[in-house]
């Protein structure tokens, strides 16, 4: 071994430090209740951690209008509230505006839409005999078989027409009871909206202090990292709620323009829905795109079939161009793991779970990157004094070697 490679090498622990000490034992066991302890405790207190979460993320963006607005010499305190509630105001207009066209088209929505469903089962009782009707006539049986033995007859015997039905009123209700299970104490939701709103506003004032507040708990030595850790965090939260309030407003209209031109029932009222679902990535287009589709069977299957490409072609668009030209590489998320989060966060959380899977995802992402990008960086220098070491070490050598 040469000299440069032993000097590398750490030196060896005392006898007296090798092992583990009860000391050592105690501390661990100590680390390890807290965090037991600690995740007990955010269980319990989930929907608030959430909610505080979306009042962080609102107000990161309302910060950065504030920071316009101090440029002008208006109180920061001020400004956030002329945003927040100007912002609240601009929907609320809008909707007041627009409340009389989505009463009405609401209403055509939800009388046609058993037409629609009828259409669609005479459309698959006339393709009984084909692979349609073989796919949909033999898939009852298999969804309902872990069900119970009762269904599983019933619904082996049934027609296609009606398994049809079966299946779509049973889809409604559990997106019913999915969608808006967390809406069902009015109360409790309006109260949490006042709260969320009123802490965005408090954040978005004086984003600093609180900042200042999480960094006091954490030791002098790491304050700078973490300080990084948590500027990059925000940079990614507020670039990803800014670009999903654009890619609502783009798809809303867009979807508006197509379903018109496709001639489809209650157009204004499913881009209302397509926008709103947008704010969900990857589960609300689907989502959005499924009463479009059956409103299209309502006239006939090739203009819900056409719907279902225009759907299809809009969101390619949107996932290929304009999220890419938003974002601009400042939050690259690849499909599995937002597909994996929002799934694991739905079954532990619900809805709530659901809206907030992509952004908290993006939130953790940001210090795995960081590490990553710091231990490439460290094996890069490693890599490079070791080639100067052994470019020093053969100069030496062939230096030694010449009479």
């Amino acid at each position: 071994m040469s000299t440069l490679d032993h000097d590398l090498l750490p030196a060896p622990l005392p006898p007296e430090r090798r092992g583990w000490r009860t000391a050592d034992v105690a501390r661990a066991s100590i680390v390890v209740l807290a965090v037991w302890f600690g995740l007990q405790l955010l269980w319990s207190v989930s929907s608030l951690v959430f909610l505080v979460f979306l009042a962080t993320l609102f107000g990161l963006a309302v910060g950065r209008g504030v920071d316009v607005l101090a440029r002008f010499r208006i109180r920061r305190g001020i400004a956030s509230a002329l945003i927040v509630l100007g912002t609240l105001g601009a929907i609320g207009g809008v909707l007041a505006w627009t409340a009389p066209t989505l009463i009405e088209q609401g209403k055509q929505l939800q009388t046609a839409f058993p037409d629609a469903v009828h259409k669609l089962q005479t459309w698959v009782d006339s393709t009984r005999s084909g692979f349609v009707g073989r796919l949909i006539s033999s898939a009852p049986a298999s969804a309902t078989a872990a069900a119970g033995s009762e269904r599983t007859a019933a619904d082996s015997t049934a027609a296609p027409s009606e398994a049809i039905r079966q299946r779509i009123t049973t889809a409604l209700g559990g997106a019913s009871r999915y969608l808006f299970s967390f809406v069902s104490n009015t109360l409790a939701a309006a109260t949490a909206f006042v709260l969320m709103v009123f802490l965005a506003m408090y954040i978005g004032a004086e984003p600093e202090v609180y900042r200042g507040w999480l960094l006091s708990v954490v030791p002098a030595t790491s304050r700078a990292e973490v300080r990084l850790v948590l500027s990059g965090i925000a940079t990614v939260l507020r670039k990803w709620l800014v670009t999903q309030m654009i890619a609502m407003l783009v798809i809303g209209s867009v979807s508006m323009v197509v379903l018109l031109l496709l001639g489809v029932k209650a157009a204004f009222a499913l881009a209302f829905i397509a926008g709103l679902c947008e704010f969900i990535p990857t589960v609300g287009p689907v989502l959005s795109a499924v009463p479009a589709i059956l409103m299209g069977f309502v006239d006939s299957p090739e203009k819900a079939l056409a719907v279902l490409v225009a759907y299809w072609g809009i969101q390619f668009l949107e996932n290929n161009l304009l999220i890419p030209y938003l974002m601009r590489g400042e939050m690259d998320l690849p499909p599995a793991i937002t597909l994996v989060a929002q799934s694991l966060m739905t079954l532990l959380f619900g809805f709530v779970g659901l809206m907030v899977a992509v952004p908290l995802t993006a939130a953790v992402l940001v210090p795995l990157r960081m590490m990553a990008v710091r231990e490439d960086a460290r094996e890069q220098a490693m890599r490079a004094a070791d080639a100067a070491g052994r470019a020093a070490a053969e100069t030496t050598a062939a230096g030694g070697a010449t009479p």
